[in-house]
């Protein structure tokens, strides 16, 4: 639960402050200056890719957390039975451990989202966050779209 407050709270300063960079963007483009008008266009250019990347990054979090809990409705979640360290965190070790099973089950089927969402999982807790975004967008996709 304090993963989406802080989430929400992130995506209002984002928003007013991209709506507070579009307004200063206007107003130079309201200059009538070549190097205003070359400036505002700039600023606003920003704000479309900050509203463009954020809208995505909820998107995803709605879709892949929109998976977990069918798999968990389904009885298909990994078990959460892994040590921890203080913070919460996994030892690498121990997730590291689990990872092949994963991946083994990605081989067999790779067009299976439980599987990827699985495998996903399995290299977020091993701390590899690059690679689980990549597996979970793998299964969004199959999910979304079965080949």
């Amino acid at each position: 639960m304090k993963g989406k407050i802080a989430v929400v709270v992130m995506a209002v300063l984002l928003v007013f402050y991209l709506v507070l960079v579009g307004v200063r963007a206007v107003l130079f483009i309201q200059s009538g200056e070549p190097l205003g008008i070359a400036i505002g266009l700039a600023l606003l250019i920003l704000p479309l890719i900050g509203f463009w990347a954020l809208a995505r990054e909820v998107a995803f979090g709605i879709r892949s957390e929109r998976l977990v809990r069918q798999l968990d409705e389904l009885g298909e979640l990994p078990a959460d039975n892994l040590p921890t360290r203080p913070s919460g965190r996994p030892y690498r070790d121990a997730a590291d451990e689990q990872f092949p099973a994963a991946q083994a089950e990605v081989e067999a089927e790779p067009e299976n989202w439980h599987a990827w969402l699985r495998l996903g999982l399995a290299y977020d807790a091993s701390g590899d966050r690059k690679r689980a975004r990549g597996a979970i967008r793998t299964a969004i996709a199959l999910e979304h779209h079965p080949r």
